[in-house]
């Protein structure tokens, strides 16, 4: 396995000093060697990876040095319009080094949203222009490519991809979370569903948000009054305003990540502009990236219920004691929305944690029966 300091040590040789970026499991350890080295190597943890783009862009204008852009291979789609009219030599002529985790590699048994990136990122990349090289753990490979890349983006002044592979990087031991007394996020979650009266439709964000509802769900079969947003992160409270503005007379939740909303933020002024009264937007906030392995966000500067009041949502409020979540959660179903509840809960999640079992089609087939009789 490819140790981080190793890696470390030939980004320095090679210039390679400046990272930005949304994290990404394939190479968690290295996100993690990153937060506790940053003295060391300039980290920028970004919203979305367009930011990442944009930011290593001005790190190179400023400096004439080439930034490294780290991401999952579902944020590549999200950089092609970035990477194609800012960075590519038909504009600007932009170098960033693009260090992606390729989820869903063929062959390779992975979550189902990364089936179609999975076997068309290369095919991608190459589309774009973008030539790329497939890392493996051998360090003296590894220090050829930096060096190929490094002479390739000089003489070029355009992007190069490192693609990175499942189990390339050590596993770092992992520090014990400290103690609080914040709820974690599934208490939360199981305080509100009982409040709820079954008949809600709940839209749910990609990770362990929608886990944990599916794992609370007695009727785990069906679950038709859900709509788990396995994918597309950031796109759950879009996907709940379509379906508000057209299901006036049925209340729509929304579960929602820090990290999410932050990447998608200006949805929120989407939201508030229709204002759709049967809208409720419930921010499980702990600072983390949980799914990728706990790195931050920078939610910790930031208040999502202020931010949703300037957006035109009737109200927006926090609670951070479980005692606190019901009395908040019915004061909300007392009053029209849209309105948001920010629920301050510690990282982490249960070992043993399931996952929606049904087939993604079948259960789109199934919500959508349900709406549409309702």
């Amino acid at each position: 396995m490819l140790s981080c300091n190793d890696f470390y040590k030939l980004c320095k040789k090679y210039s390679f000093n400046f990272f930005a970026g949304v994290p990404d499991s394939t190479f968690k350890s290295w996100m993690s060697f990153l937060e506790k080295n940053n003295d060391k190597l300039t980290n920028i943890p970004t919203v979305n990876e367009c930011e990442a783009v944009a930011i290593c862009s001005g790190y190179h204008l400023s400096t004439g040095k080439i930034g490294v852009l780290y991401m999952q291979n579902s944020g590549l789609g999200k950089t092609v319009n970035p990477i194609t009219s800012l960075c590519d030599p038909a504009v600007y002529s932009i170098p960033i080094l693009l260090m992606i985790g390729w989820r869903g590699e063929p062959g390779i048994k992975d979550a189902s949203q990364h089936h179609k990136m999975g076997p068309i990122t290369l095919d991608l990349l190459e589309t774009l222009g973008v030539p790329y090289e497939i890392i493996t753990s051998d360090i003296n490979n590894l220090e050829k490519t930096l060096k190929k890349a490094r002479e390739y983006m000089e003489k070029n002044k355009q992007p190069f991809a490192l693609v990175i592979r499942k189990g390339i990087f050590e596993k770092l031991e992992e520090k014990p979370e400290k103690q609080t007394d914040k709820p974690s996020r599934e208490e939360a979650i199981q305080t509100i569903l009982k409040i709820l009266n079954g008949d809600e439709i709940l839209v749910s964000t990609t990770g362990k948000i929608s886990r944990e509802i599916f794992e609370n769900r007695s009727d785990k079969k069906d679950c038709i009054h859900d709509f788990y947003n396995i994918g597309a992160m950031g796109c759950a409270q879009s996907i709940a305003l379509g379906i508000a503005l057209n299901k006036k007379d049925k209340k729509i939740f929304v579960f929602d990540g820090d990290g999410s909303v932050l990447m998608q933020m200006g949805g929120l002024a989407t939201i508030g502009h229709y204002q759709p009264e049967n809208f409720y937007h419930i921010v499980f906030d702990n600072q983390a990236h949980d799914s990728t392995g706990g790195q931050p966000t920078c939610s910790d500067t930031v208040s999502f219920n202020e931010i949703a009041k300037a957006c035109n949502y009737k109200s927006g409020q926090v609670v951070e004691d479980k005692k606190l979540i019901e009395n908040a959660v019915k004061n909300m179903l007392k009053n029209k929305g849209p309105s948001m509840l920010v629920i301050k809960v510690k990282k982490g999640a249960r070992n043993n944690l399931g996952r929606p079992t049904m087939p993604r089609k079948e259960h789109k087939e199934k919500f959508m029966a349900h709406l549409m009789e309702n």
